[in-house]
């Protein structure tokens, strides 16, 4: 169930059997020469799509902007500061408990997000114990999870592509792409074959380090049919995740 295709009445009705979403989130940044600009965005969001048609879990839109700043010496980046991000992750939440939602479930698909995803849960918790002691409502249950450490998924990952995965313009998140838009596969040879290791920085230190945006992968090695494989695993794993978070105390 996707909010943006649902309309108030309906997202009033899923209220009365559920006060948890999920929210996609990611970002706009380089990812290597075959890599597409959204991929950390189009991730989360299409394991989530198969999990919320296959369950009935309502998915909010994605937050598809994020915390990207040592990727803008590389065309297309866009970046938010932490500061404005946490401040839009705030309001979106004020937004949903406004309606009643109690447990907000962050899907991340970007690994430089975490730290001011978790700074904006402690200012969403912050204001709760300043602000909210002694109110009638529920406080709100934020929780973060990164798709690729659901159950099952790094280990399918690491044996789809046992050499060359990396941690930047990876060759699994490459493929879910290429599940995901097919049209958009790109065929580059990578030199070289798997890109250095190193220290993640400032933009123009990056690019330096970087030339072409990967870190330690081979994305040639992407293929759509890896990249369903992986959703597969991932959207079922998601829906069990979700649930044991409604369910936790």
């Amino acid at each position: 169930m996707q909010l943006h295709q649902s309309s108030w009445p309906e997202i009033d009705a899923y209220l009365q059997r559920s006060k948890g979403i999920i929210v996609p989130i990611g970002s706009t940044e380089q990812h290597g020469p075959n890599g597409l600009l959204g991929t950390d965005a189009i991730c989360p969001e299409v394991i989530a799509r198969r999990a919320g048609d296959a369950s009935g879990i309502l998915i909010g839109p994605t937050f598809n902007v994020g915390q990207a700043q040592h990727h803008l010496a590389f065309p297309g980046t866009i970046s938010l500061r932490p500061s404005t991000m946490i401040a839009a992750i705030y309001d979106w939440t004020a937004s949903l408990t406004r309606h009643g939602f109690e447990r907000i479930y962050w899907f991340n698909g970007h690994g430089g997000n975490i730290a001011t995803i978790n700074a904006a849960f402690s200012e969403i918790y912050g204001d709760w114990s300043l602000k909210r002691a002694g109110a009638n409502t529920q406080p709100v249950r934020c929780f973060l999870r990164n798709w690729w450490e659901l159950g099952g998924v790094g280990d399918l990952c690491r044996q789809l592509f046992p050499v060359g995965e990396g941690s930047h313009a990876t060759a699994s998140e490459v493929s879910v792409t290429y599940a995901a838009y097919p049209d958009a596969v790109k065929q580059v040879e990578m030199t070289p074959k798997i890109a250095p290791n190193g220290p993640i920085l400032d933009a123009d230190d990056y690019r330096r380090r970087f030339p072409d945006g990967r870190i330690g992968s081979d994305p040639s090695q992407a293929t759509a049919e890896k990249g369903e494989k992986i959703i597969a695993a991932a959207s079922k794993a998601l829906v069990g995740d979700f649930e044991r978070f409604l369910a936790a105390n």
